[in-house]
């Protein structure tokens, strides 16, 4: 209690024992069973209260009899009556033990207010109105409602420092219809009184139980009630509390400015008259302004020096996420305005959306006047802190411009007021989140770490052997680079990127994958586990060497195992147990990876990712040479049509075969087929379906190949097959091709297919000759054909599996 409260408790108390002292001098009872009666019973209704909701205060039924005493008694034993269950409300059963202090002001307040309303009842001029009127029973209740309240909330008003009327509406003014109630009851008992006798009038008392019941439950409710509210506030306020950590988290200099924004940003917002929760979304953004920042990096934040544009674009957007971090927690008021408009400025030059004047939210206005106040009266990153004084100065010549000209100069005249107040506040616990503790337990992740070895023979002290490993290195690579560009064959260079490698980084295993769309191919394998290795097709992003492509980042003993393979099964799929990977980029962007790999854990080191480094430029470009020379070598080599390989491959592959036929003594079959009808295909129909036709039969032929066989185009509807091996099965194979013409038939066009073979050794030994001899016998084939004028099989349509039409190179036969 405050010296104002304490004053007015004495004088209240001293005023009230005074006037209950002298009406007791002239106490005298006319029917002591009567007053006896009244008095056990009204102190064991005091016994039967409720706690008020708000306060420490309780309320029992025991003001009834005071009614009754008033309308039936005299002065002096309605005190008695009254005080006494004041008394007994006070000691039986509290809830906290009051003080004495406590007790004497209770029953001074409450002989004050019998004595008014016991006064105004009884009153001589009121007489004419009727003694037992219930109007007058009414009136002198609220009487006693607001004598018997008012000098309680008075007292709490002045030692909380809240209004009074505030104060005895939320405490007591809920409880008026109790003591309209009150009065009912006892105007009945004093009817029943009158007409019968008061003994008949004890009888009421169920009835002031089941009152003292409705209420009791009433209030339960309202109790209930209340403590929800209360958990919600404190859930809101842990929220609160919760975030501003989180704010300390990211810049640990912000702890302080929060809770001196938080006091200046409240009271100026009492003064320009925010109320209720107006006023807590104030007192909650304050803190919370800044949890934006969460989403600007930290090496912003920190930074010592002016931000660049593109820095102050990044940091900008804080108020904005801030708001929308807040619009989520649903405070029950309204946080996230205020902080979404605190970089508003009053001309509208501010951001997020430029508000300007009124459009800004006044909690808005008044964060951002005192933010900026402390913002320049504190140390930061890129300044010195000002004197408070001059911060204030700055801050008034920007009133009008940045700040609202009212809020100005509120915090202008209060300033020096206010940084006395947070002065003088006790330090508030931060509770500082563990962020530069060590954590003893835990040996690695389950990753593992990252580790690496020193190269095997280095040794700090003998500084002839770093240099001559030096110079080995210097010489190896100048080797390695000088080789790189002395074939365009891709399988060469990437073969003597391996050899060459292996003298300067060891490895077990290699593997060179190449970028093909949203894969990665082995395109070179060599070493230990090479099927493994051989069978992957690694996803971009995945695996081991898929993240190193994705992220353009090289990984320094990473685990094999992890490589996406399409054979791992429960077994591991490969017995190496470090990797050290680097990206091959080139001018468009990523081309591979080269991984190299151990059998020993933590086997590389970092000197050889270096080495690694130095050279995946050069083997990228390379790479990319090599895959645009292949590109171009395959073009020169493929039909564009049929995509089958063109005459130029064929007569390359059919002296290749040839050379192993005769190694090996095996037979070679060469199979010569040429279209019959093709033509009218193409006069009647036209080229594209010409070309739908050829593609389809071309398809065909590859099906019908095994996988050693070869088929080509030589031109126009001709195609030639190399049969290794076929035998006495040729007749079944040339069959087999022959009713492929009538698969892929048109209808009402005859689509046939002349074929003639040739075997080595029996029809030639070399590739003119067999191929010579095969023509020569298709063409005696196909005049034997027009002799007949008979087609070898029925037509049939044309199968529903045709491919799709290439508009490319012609057909004509």
């Amino acid at each position: 209690m405050n010296l104002k409260s304490k004053i007015y408790v004495l004088a209240v108390s001293l005023t009230g024992f005074a006037s209950v002292g002298w009406c007791l001098r002239h106490w005298d009872s006319q029917d002591w069973p009567r007053f006896v009666c009244y008095l056990v019973v009204s102190a064991l209704a005091a016994g039967l209260k409720v706690n008020l909701p708000g306060v420490l205060g309780t309320m029992s039924v025991g003001f009834l009899f005071v009614f009754v005493g008033i309308t039936e008694l005299g002065l002096a034993e309605t005190l008695i009556l009254g005080c006494t269950g004041t008394l007994v409300q006070c000691i039986w059963r509290p809830k906290r033990r009051p003080a004495l202090f406590q007790i004497v002001f209770s029953l001074a307040s409450t002989g004050l207010a019998i004595i008014v309303a016991y006064s105004f009842y009884n009153s001589p001029w009121l007489h004419r109105f009727g003694r037992g009127s219930p109007l007058l029973l009414i009136v002198t209740g609220l009487i006693y409602f607001g004598a018997n309240t008012a000098p309680i909330a008075g007292a709490i008003s002045l030692s909380e420092g809240k209004r009074f009327s505030q104060t005895w509406h939320s405490c007591y003014f809920w409880s008026f219809p109790f003591y309209l109630l009150g009065t009912s009851v006892a105007w009945i008992m004093s009817l029943v009184s009158k007409q019968l006798d008061w003994q008949s009038s004890v009888m009421l008392l169920p009835v002031i139980y089941l009152i003292f019941r409705s209420y009791r439950l009433y209030l339960g409710r309202l109790e209930d009630q209340k403590r929800h509210a209360e958990s919600m506030a404190d859930l809101h306020l842990r929220t609160i509390e919760a975030l501003a950590l989180a704010i300390e988290a990211k810049d640990h200099k912000t702890h302080e400015h929060l809770q001196r924004v938080r006091t200046y940003a409240v009271e100026l917002g009492k003064d320009l008259g925010m109320k209720d929760g107006d006023l807590e979304a104030l007192r909650t953004a304050a803190l919370l302004h800044d949890i934006g920042k969460l989403a600007v990096p930290e090496h912003i934040i920190s930074k010592p020096g002016r931000l660049t544009p593109e820095e102050f674009e990044k940091m900008k957007i804080h108020p904005v996420v801030g708001a929308e971090i807040l619009e989520r927690v649903a405070f029950p008021y309204a946080v996230a305005p205020i902080v979404r408009a605190h970089h508003e400025k009053w001309d509208g030059t501010g951001y997020p959306y430029g508000l300007k004047g009124e459009e800004i939210p006044l909690g808005a206005r008044i964060l951002t006047a005192v933010d900026c106040l402390d913002a320049l009266a504190s140390d930061r990153q890129y300044r010195r802190a000002l004197p408070l004084d001059q911060a204030m100065e700055q801050v008034e010549a920007l009133s009008g411009r940045q700040f609202d000209p009212a809020v100005v100069s509120v915090l202008k005249r209060r300033y020096v007021e206010l940084e006395r107040m947070t002065q003088e506040q006790p330090p508030v616990d931060s509770a500082k989140l563990s962020t530069d503790i060590k954590i003893e337990k835990g040996a690695a992740p389950a990753a593992g770490f990252q580790c690496t070895k020193p190269v095997a023979g280095a040794n700090e002290n003998d500084f002839l052997t770093s240099i001559a490993a030096a110079r080995q290195e210097v010489q190896l690579l100048f080797e390695l680079v000088q080789e790189l560009g002395n074939s365009l064959s891709l399988d060469e260079t990437l073969s003597v990127v391996a050899v060459r490698l292996r003298k300067i980084v060891p490895y077990d295993a290699t593997a060179i994958y190449v970028r093909d769309g949203g894969k990665l191919i082995p395109r070179y394998v060599n070493g230990d586990d090479f099927r493994f290795f051989s069978s992957l097709k690694i996803p971009m992003g995945e695996g081991l060497s898929g993240w190193v492509a994705e992220n353009r980042k090289p990984i320094v003993n990473g685990n094999p195992a992890v490589e996406p393979g399409d054979q791992a099964g429960p077994s591991k799929p490969t017995t190496m147990r470090s990797a050290l990977a680097v990206p091959l980029e080139g001018p468009s962007g990523v081309v591979g990876v080269m991984t190299l790999y151990r059998a020993d854990s933590d086997a590389f080191s970092r000197d050889q990712l270096r080495i690694l480094q130095a050279i995946s430029s050069k083997v990228s470009v390379a790479i990319e040479n090599a895959l645009i020379f292949q590109t171009l070598e395959d073009s020169a080599a493929i039909d564009y049509l049929s995509e089958l390989p063109n005459a130029r491959s064929l007569f390359l592959r059919l002296d290749s075969d040839l050379a192993r036929c005769k190694r090996n003594g095996e037979p070679l079959c060469v199979v010569v087929c040429d279209l019959d009808g093709f033509k009218q295909v193409n006069d009647h129909l036209g080229h594209l379906e010409g070309n739908r036709l050829l593609k389809t039969i071309a398809e065909m032929l590859r099906n019908q190949c095994r996988e050693y066989d070869y088929v080509a185009r030589m031109g126009g509807d001709e195609f030639v097959l190399l049969l290794p091996g076929s035998g006495h099965l040729l007749q079944q194979r040339i069959d087999e091709i022959r009713r492929i013409a009538v698969k892929t038939a048109i209808p009402n066009h005859n689509v046939s297919m002349s074929i003639g073979e040739a075997c080595y050794p029996e029809d030639g030994s070399d590739a003119e000759d067999l191929l010579a001899a095969a023509d020569k016998r298709m063409y005696a084939a196909k005049q034997a054909r027009r002799r007949s004028n008979v087609v070898a099989f029925p037509v049939e349509a044309v199968g529903q599996d045709s491919g799709p039409v290439r508009l490319s190179a012609t057909n004509a036969s």
